[in-house]
């Protein structure tokens, strides 16, 4: 996206289970030749305080906004929300409820990993996460930190997807719900790296029927997880559904250097960016 306003609006900071803390995240966006980036963080809006801080020192636009879980048809989706209002009360209270469901599953899988044998689990993935959102991700730090396996992305093959000692399914938002949160803060709901959940044209059409007509206006076309194939295909799906095209990198910290911080491919043509949509703020759409 080189050339032009260099837009990331998909990121993660020590809220959730990003490694860099907001101000540090604003910092690498600063570096990255980012000019707006959208902090979205798992079922949280607490590092959008400080990230606002640390934006206005840097120079960089910043958007507040969230990843919310959404149940789908026994299925987990994340919807972000883009352009929120982070004191709204109705959002603040839905993701509490959110990360309520979080450390229920947490306690979960804590007890599953030490009926293998694993003990300490919850323990260390509360360390790691230093009090804030507990998440998967910090349980798999655990792991490797404890020798269970040498990647995260190891341990989540080895213990913590379907089928695997550590699995506990979640039951998320509702999707009519979760956007209704968004909506009511005033924010544009897309939905987060689409190509990932592997759903059939059938699936995928009816979603975004259900999704536009609970008030979506946005798809992830451009994603640090889609391949260029999946660039193309999701761009003419936003462009079939008539929904605008969002891009982040999904940023989640060094220790990923697979992913990067506005190293984002261009939107392919025909493609109209969220920016351009009712609601964004006018000094981000530069």
């Amino acid at each position: 996206m080189r050339g032009m306003c260099c837009f990331d609006l998909h990121s993660h900071s020590t809220a959730s289970d990003g490694t860099l803390s907001p101000a540090e995240l604003l910092v690498k966006a600063r570096g990255a030749g980012v000019d707006v980036l959208a902090l979205t963080d798992h079922d949280t809006l607490d590092g959008i305080a400080e990230a606002r801080v640390a934006a206005r020192q840097q120079g960089v636009g910043l958007i507040a906004g969230v990843e919310i879980s959404v149940t789908w048809k026994a299925m987990t989706l994340h919807v972000l929300g883009l352009n929120v209002d982070p004191h709204n009360p109705a959002l603040l209270a839905g993701l509490q409820t959110l990360r309520d469901t979080r450390d229920e599953r947490a306690r979960e899988i804590g007890r599953k990993l030490e009926n293998r044998g694993i003990p300490g689990a919850l323990e260390g993935a509360d360390r790691l996460s230093q009090g804030k959102i507990l998440s998967r991700t910090h349980f798999a730090h655990f792991l490797v930190e404890s020798g269970r396996a040498t990647s995260v992305r190891e341990v989540f093959r080895h213990y913590l997807v379907k089928g695997k000692p550590g699995y506990v399914r979640g039951e998320w938002a509702p999707l009519e719900q979760a956007l209704g949160w968004i909506r009511d803060a005033g924010g544009l709901p897309v939905i987060a790296h689409p190509a990932r959940y592997r759903l059939t044209r059938t699936k995928l059409r009816t979603l975004l029927g259900e999704f536009s007509d609970c008030g979506g206006v946005g798809l992830e076309v451009v994603s640090g997880s889609h391949s260029r194939d999946e660039t193309l295909h999701m761009a003419a799906v936003a462009r079939e559904h008539k929904l605008f095209a969002s891009c982040g990198s999904d940023y989640h910290g060094p220790e990923k250097p697979w992913v990067e911080l506005g190293g984002l491919r261009r939107f392919p043509d025909g493609c109209i960016p969220i920016w351009q949509a009712e609601g964004w703020p006018a000094a981000s759409a530069a």
